[in-house]
């Protein structure tokens, strides 16, 4: 069992008379960290969970006043709520045991912000602390195998990703990928928004699964998937609002010929991305294994910056002429750049002009043998 680097942080929240709000993808670790602070932190106090994948846990949530919730909770210290975005109007709920159980703490998840976000922002206003649950990193790794180990899982990381019920399996790897993301990653998706083409968001799917570390084009993505750029963006943007994809945009604030409005997009794991292309072949027979590499490190490095609450924008860097840097961190007007190569002894310099304009406080080569250092606190 890898301990989560958010049990401590949301540990050190609790009893502080604010609502507990844990997002991310479905299957990521959240009802598992739910279960081990039961265990650690609430064992001698009544708990009252709910499921909200469940019919009957939501009939009971939804819609519900106080005399209703007092009937739910009852005599319970801890009120622990899974899959929350499921609950119609569970922002006024949610409000309500806040604002009437103020000696209840209450913890939510929540598999999408599709709705959750959208229910919960107002009403709870001031009322919660907010999390994000990523695929365990390569701190929470170190931190429960050591270095050595952490180093030897780096190939089956970069093909079949960090999920946790994915990451130690020997057998049926394959089939278990398979059916997260099929079966829960885009559940939220088809049940919380119509969409009228599913076929398109597949498509859609896998045209960002082989454009990984290059740039998209909406246009072109409409073109290729045989459907408006309204959809393309809508669709995008469901698929970040549950955490499978995120975009990098492109720097542009000193030099003329910087590209204005261009965009990457990466998937939070790895093996969400191989098994859309259902390609799970071994490095030494891919042909993408440096946009494997980037995508994994600059997830990597999101997770790092969002667990330790670094304050930081994350760009790439382009211009006209096709000078690029793969990653460009600006943390209160520091700069720090990153390239990512998995051949560490191909030479690499950075471009002069980004140099000269933008002075950054670091310069680095991320490579398989140093990556490590960079993802640890």
């Amino acid at each position: 069992m890898i301990t989560r680097t958010l049990q401590a942080i949301i540990k050190e929240k609790l009893y502080k008379g604010k609502i507990i709000v844990l997002l991310g993808a479905r299957q990521v670790g959240k009802s598992t960290l739910f279960e081990q602070l039961k265990e650690s932190e609430f064992a001698e106090m009544s708990v009252v969970s709910f499921n909200c994948d469940e019919p009957n846990d939501r009939a009971l949530l939804t819609d519900a006043n106080s005399a209703d919730l007092s009937a739910v909770v009852k005599s319970s210290r801890i009120v622990l709520i899974d899959e929350a975005q499921r609950v119609q109007n569970i922002g006024l709920t949610l409000k309500l045991l806040a604002d009437k159980f103020q000696d209840i703490q209450v913890l939510v998840s929540g598999s999408s912000s599709l709705e959750l976000a959208n229910k919960i922002n107002e009403p709870l206003t001031g009322r919660k602390f907010e999390y994000l649950m990523l695929p365990i990193s390569t701190e929470e790794l170190i931190n429960a195998n050591g270095m050595l180990e952490t180093q030897r899982l780096l190939e089956n990381r970069l093909i079949y990703g960090s999920y946790p019920d994915i990451l130690f399996q020997k057998t049926d790897t394959k089939e278990l990928l398979f059916e997260l993301t099929n079966s829960y990653l885009f559940k939220d998706i088809y049940t919380l928004q119509e969409l009228r083409k599913p076929e398109v968001l597949e498509k859609l799917l896998v045209a960002l699964a082989l454009q990984i570390g290059s740039e998209v084009s909406y246009n072109e993505l409409s073109q290729t998937v045989q459907t408006d750029v309204k959809t393309v963006e809508r669709y995008i943007n469901l698929l970040e609002k549950c955490f499978i994809v995120f975009k990098l945009s492109g720097l542009n604030n000193n030099l003329r010929n910087e590209l204005k409005k261009s965009k990457k997009i990466f998937f939070y794991d790895n093996g969400i991305r191989n098994a859309l292309l259902q390609n799970f072949l071994p490095l030494n027979l891919r042909n993408d294994v440096g946009a494997l590499w980037e995508n994994f490190f600059i997830s990597e490095r999101l997770k790092f910056n969002n667990y330790h609450n670094r304050f930081t924008k994350m760009y790439f860097w382009r211009t006209q002429q096709q000078q690029e840097i793969d990653l460009v961190e600006d943390s209160e007007g520091k700069i720090i750049a990153y390239e990512m190569k998995w051949n560490e002894n191909r030479k690499t310099s950075f471009p002069n002009n980004f140099v000269e304009s933008y002075k950054p406080l670091q310069t680095n080569i991320i490579t398989p043998k140093n990556y490590m250092g960079f993802l640890v606190n």
